[in-house]
């Protein structure tokens, strides 16, 4: 089990490191944590991906936590990605289209090869985030990114559902956040009329208030902090990629593991009942290994409704790298 954030020593010396590499100019923008102001050379990496309409400090309370849970921290380097047409990546240049899964996952090779980084050894994605790390990985053992690429030993993927999204089978939700969205003007009086236009609307208010949290100032008015068309692209790709073959037949030598909020609106009996048969079956060694985890207590915002549930799942599995 992961101890608590309290019994770990030296938390309070985590440095949190904010770079915006600007060569090439494509390289995304990032967030580096580290265990203490002056760390010993790292030995492994962990990439975390956010979701649709989020960016890198969605995640950070949670990776702090998790760096500080793991058995070796001062070994470890996470860096939080703010994907394409998110966060601080929307305002770089080059992020050309199409705004697919898979650009967004060269992004990330880009980025590693622009720093002369080692290859990350984790890469963990939620919701969103979870298809771009299953394509890295694809990408990865194709030898899409050269020779010198290597595919990561874990992939965790928190509360996305690995095939296509059949509409039929959705609540609609995103799609009408989305079409909202687009019918608003590019700018707004202020993050309270937003939220309190998205009520009006009929979303909750803790949706409402985490839409409101995309906006950032400009002049006497907010903007959003993300590129909405891209973004929209982003998400139909996310609805017809499926890499139910990669669970299937997993890279040998790397873990892929699901985690499923015990509450989330995202599961189809179908689709559980696939991912336990897959999970269930005995292989021959030739292959890499699969895993299916359910939180308890949570629904899709994984960090945030059950974040030391999660962090019990995951970070003992880190740690034995």
């Amino acid at each position: 089990m992961a101890r608590t954030l309290g019994n770990k020593p030296g938390f309070h010396h985590l440095l949190t490191r904010f770079t915006i590499s600007r060569r090439p100019l494509q390289t995304l923008a990032y967030e580096e944590l580290r265990h203490s102001v002056d760390p010993e050379p790292y030995r492994a990496t962990a990439f975390v991906l956010h979701g649709l309409l989020g960016s890198a400090r969605n995640w950070r309370s949670f990776s702090r936590a998790l760096l500080s849970n793991l058995s070796n921290p001062s070994g470890w380097r996470l860096v939080l990605v703010d994907l394409r047409n998110h966060g601080r990546s929307a305002e770089i240049e080059g992020l050309n289209p199409p705004h697919d899964l898979v650009n967004a996952a060269q992004d990330l090779a880009h980025l590693v090869k622009s720093q002369g980084w080692p290859w990350p050894d984790v890469v963990l994605g939620h919701s969103m985030g979870g298809k771009v790390a299953l394509q890295f990985a694809e990408s990865c053992a194709r030898g899409h990114y050269g020779g010198s690429a290597k595919f990561p030993k874990q992939l965790w993927v928190l509360d996305s559902v690995p095939g296509e999204v059949i509409r039929e089978n959705s609540d609609g939700e995103v799609e009408k956040v989305l079409q909202t969205l687009q019918s608003l003007p590019s700018s707004v009086p202020s993050r309270k009329w937003l939220v309190d236009h998205m009520i009006e609307l009929g979303f909750s208010k803790s949706l409402s208030e985490w839409i409101g949290t995309n906006l950032k100032k400009q002049g006497d008015h907010e903007t959003w902090a993300f590129n909405l068309d891209g973004v929209v692209q982003m998400f139909k790709s996310y609805q017809e990629k499926s890499y139910w073959h990669l669970l299937e037949r997993p890279p040998k030598d790397m873990e892929i593991d699901v985690v499923r909020a015990e509450n989330s609106d995202r599961w189809d009996p179908d689709v559980i009942q696939r991912l336990e048969s897959l999970a269930n079956r005995e292989g021959d060694g030739s292959e890499g290994k699969f895993s299916v985890h359910v939180l308890p207590k949570s629904g899709h915002w994984v960090h945030v409704d059950n974040p030391k549930g999660l962090l019990e799942i995951v970070a003992p599995r880190i740690s034995s790298l």
